[in-house]
């Protein structure tokens, strides 16, 4: 995928005026319809009430319904060039937020996870549970949880978040199709421990179900290793895409 800069295509605001806005929650989607449902309904739920936070969702050009049920709920809809990386830094320059948390379409928030977040000073990311029931599933949880604290680099499904300020300095995600969680990690943990949530995000696990568990763990370590040796995440964005 070659690099282009990030265009704003078009903003839609629906939030209360009296919105304060001190945590902005952003959620990356491009053709999510199948998920976003459920965890929007799950999200608004849950918000407590006058809370002031911010929902962005970031489309890359939804060809399905994404659109449509986001629209069903108070968020601020942006339509952007497509790449997580830029819809989410695309997002970023439109949120109100002291605080930015990154959340994917197919995941949902701990209960506590607003106390989590403003409590930390810089950045953080919280423990990730699968959906599924397959026992493979939880040993992979309880790889991920482990590698994650401790190397102190996360991954997207962890919901990571940053100060605003914070992000700023680290300019943001890194222009990349794949990988930006993880390299983002590795920048801001030269500058500050990240705070680790005690409850989990709950992930879909539909990746590991459809592409079969044994077969997409090896595939996402191998893509992990691969730019651990300096694979260009271009190359490595083409292999996880498949033929």
């Amino acid at each position: 995928m070659a690099a282009r800069r990030d265009r704003v295509v078009a903003v839609e605001e629906r939030l209360p005026e009296t919105t304060s806005r001190s945590v902005s929650i952003i959620i990356p989607a491009y053709n999510e319809a199948p998920q976003l449902e459920g965890s929007l309904k799950k999200l608004f739920e849950d918000l407590p009430e006058n809370s002031g936070i911010e929902v962005i969702l970031s489309d890359g050009g939804s060809t399905d319904n994404t659109l449509a049920i986001a629209r069903k709920y108070p968020c601020k809809i942006l339509n952007s060039d497509i790449g997580r990386s830029r819809q989410m830094n695309s997002a970023c320059r439109h949120a109100n937020g002291e605080f930015l948390l990154f959340l994917h379409a197919d995941s949902s928030l701990p209960d506590n996870w607003l106390n989590q977040v403003q409590s930390s000073p810089k950045w953080g990311f919280f423990p990730v549970k699968l959906s599924g029931k397959h026992w493979l599933l939880r040993v992979i949880e309880r790889a991920i949880n482990l590698r994650s604290r401790i190397s102190r680099v996360a991954t997207g499904d962890q919901g990571l978040y940053f100060s605003r300020s914070f992000f700023q300095a680290l300019e943001g995600f890194p222009d990349i199709p794949i990988m930006e969680d993880i390299a983002i990690s590795k920048r801001a943990r030269k500058f500050s421990d990240p705070s680790i949530g005690q409850n989990p995000v709950v992930t879909s696990s539909r990746r590991w179900e459809q592409n079969g568990i044994i077969k997409t763990v090896l595939l996402m370590w191998g893509l992990r290793f691969a730019y651990w040796l300096g694979i260009s995440p271009d190359r490595l964005y083409r292999i996880y895409q498949g033929p």
